[in-house]
């Protein structure tokens, strides 16, 4: 059995004093990448910045545990300097920091044009981040990032969503490249996946799927599955699969 990566542990989130998750358990072993299904303001995104830190959201109960140590006082860049790594759905935009010296502060210069032409995002080096990108553009950027800095653990805020059909099987490619990477030098990533359309699936492997209702995991499922059950009956869990207690 894989070694857990990332434990949540009956975590309690506030944003701005509203309550937003409700004693969420979540273990993910290194590795696997898991799915996180669930309708608008279920609390899928507040979830994903919990793990990374960020405010507004205030941890008022319950742990988060990362590599065997709990992080859920630790600041956002130590945090990201022990691999953390987020693709955000709507990340603000850096003027004066261009694409290029973005790249050279994190050390990854020499990976920048070429994974930046397999997003078909060359020519942006001298822009900066997020800066007039389109929405679609954006999100290439957010999976660049990504890939430019190799997290151990990658938290996915609805990479798909506002991409272009035209993209979205790149930017699908892009992801499966750097989940799917295992050697001595690059093991194999472990990720935390929001999806809406449910178009990611068709590029990645995903391990297992979570339904978030009203700030609780209710229960998990094979992500295709899952996913299949909710396109036709809504935000459910599939019949044969039995409700468990928030956790795996």
């Amino acid at each position: 059995m894989s070694d857990i990566l990332l434990e949540i542990r009956d975590l309690h989130v506030s944003a701005d004093g509203v309550p937003v998750l409700h004693g969420v358990n979540l273990s993910i072993p290194t590795g696997e990448t898991h799915v996180l299904f669930g309708p608008n303001g279920s609390g899928k995104s507040s979830l994903l910045a919990a793990i990374m830190g960020l405010a507004p959201y205030e941890i008022t109960r319950g742990e988060i545990w990362f590599k065997g140590q709990r992080i859920d006082c630790s600041p956002v860049d130590q945090r990201a300097q022990m691999g953390l790594g987020m693709s955000f759905q709507r990340p603000p935009a850096l003027e004066g920091v261009t694409v290029e010296a973005f790249t050279a502060a994190i050390g990854s210069t020499a990976l920048l044009k070429t994974e930046a032409a397999a997003l078909d995002f060359a020519g942006f080096a001298e822009r900066d981040v997020n800066v007039g990108f389109s929405g679609g553009e954006i999100k290439r950027w957010e999976i660049l990032k990504l890939f430019l800095k190799r997290p151990d653990l990658c938290l996915f805020d609805e990479p798909e969503s506002g991409v272009d059909l035209e993209h979205i099987a790149a930017v699908g490619r892009a992801i499966d490249r750097l989940l799917g990477a295992n050697t001595p030098a690059d093991p194999q990533r472990t990720a935390l996946v929001i999806t809406h359309t449910g178009f990611i699936l068709d590029y990645i492997h995903a391990d297992v799927g979570h339904l978030m209702v009203n700030g609780r995991i209710v229960g998990s499922a094979d992500p295709r599955i899952l996913f299949r059950h909710i396109k036709t009956h809504g935000y459910s869990l599939p019949p044969s699969e039995t409700p468990i207690p928030s956790s795996i």
